[in-house]
């Protein structure tokens, strides 16, 4: 029996103008913002009316992306459409814990809010950046990044694409050597070294921050960017989170995963289609949709309910 995957979008992806068109055409997506906005003030006028350069903060792309990413993916359940999985990408595995229920929609936007202080703050104190590195295997990436000073591979995104952070000093030459060995480095639209060692202030914030939260177990099957596999005990949801922002996001692991577990239609959930294409690459049999505006919603609706 086909089974379907919500998988909710990572940092990078915001654009202007996100969210407005949910929010006219879902009353459930609404109810998302209104809820966003009555803890973090203007949350959604940032989304609908931010310019590019607000929207890339850390600090308020977190949050940003949050409220697109749960809005989707309830404009769905409210349609009809119910995954039977969830994955996200970074920031979108929080989004995906809310949604889950393992975390009161509230308290995970709270979190991360506070997610996204901490990590702008560790990306404000060392000069770093990311690439995404295409067209070369992973353990070829690896390799390369080991002979650069403080260059980590950090997003393991399909077989052809390692995303790496690391010292902007170091970057050049990283990139020379990636161009030299057959690939191309594409320089990403984010504040800092997400997801490595340079995150370690963020990581040792969350553990405290993490203090204040109770977890249940998810109404769904929800997965660990760290481990990509499903999370287990509650107990160990703190730990997996916390850890989450200095440890590399295991994202072909996880689709490959949920492919194995039955899984052949995933829906993108939040601002633009990053996923569904990375998705496309690991296995180009499987049904991919994304869903960010009414029009998308729409579309996606009719093709899951009769395509």
């Amino acid at each position: 029996m086909s089974k379907i995957a919500f998988v909710f979008s990572g940092q990078g992806a915001q654009y202007p103008g996100m969210g407005q068109s949910l929010v006219q055409a879902s009353p459930a997506a609404k109810a998302v913002f209104a809820l966003c906005d009555a803890i973090r003030p203007d949350t959604s006028l940032q989304c609908f009316s931010g310019t590019k350069e607000e929207l890339t903060v850390t600090s308020n792309t977190q949050p940003d992306m949050f409220a697109v990413e749960v809005a989707a993916a309830s404009a769905l359940t409210e349609a009809g459409i119910r995954p039977d999985a969830l994955a996200g990408f970074s920031v979108g595995e929080i989004s995906a814990l809310a949604f889950s229920g393992a975390l009161p929609v509230e308290d995970a936007f709270r979190l991360v809010c506070r997610r996204g202080e901490l990590m702008q703050a560790a990306s404000d104190a060392a000069d770093t950046g990311m690439v995404a590195v295409v067209k070369l295997p992973p353990e070829q990436v690896e390799e390369l990044a080991a002979q650069f000073d403080q260059v980590y591979p950090v997003n393991y995104n399909s077989p052809a694409q390692t995303v790496c952070a690391g010292l902007q000093s170091s970057m050049d030459g990283f990139k020379a050597a990636v161009k030299a060995a057959g690939g191309r480095a594409i320089p990403l639209r984010v504040a800092g070294a997400f997801h490595s060692p340079f995150m370690g202030s963020a990581g040792e914030g969350m553990v405290e921050e993490l203090k204040n939260y109770s977890f249940t177990q998810p109404k769904y099957t929800l997965y660990s960017n760290v481990t990509g596999k499903p999370y287990g005990a509650v107990e160990t949801y703190p730990d997996l989170l916390a850890r989450q922002v200095v440890s590399p996001v295991r994202w072909q692991q996880i689709v490959e995963d949920l492919i194995a577990s039955g899984v052949d239609t995933f829906i993108e959930v939040g601002p633009g289609n990053t996923l569904t294409g990375l998705i496309g690459k690991i296995n180009p049999d499987v049904k991919t949709y994304n869903v960010d505006s009414a029009d998308s919603l729409s579309a996606t609706l009719e093709e899951v309910k009769h395509g």
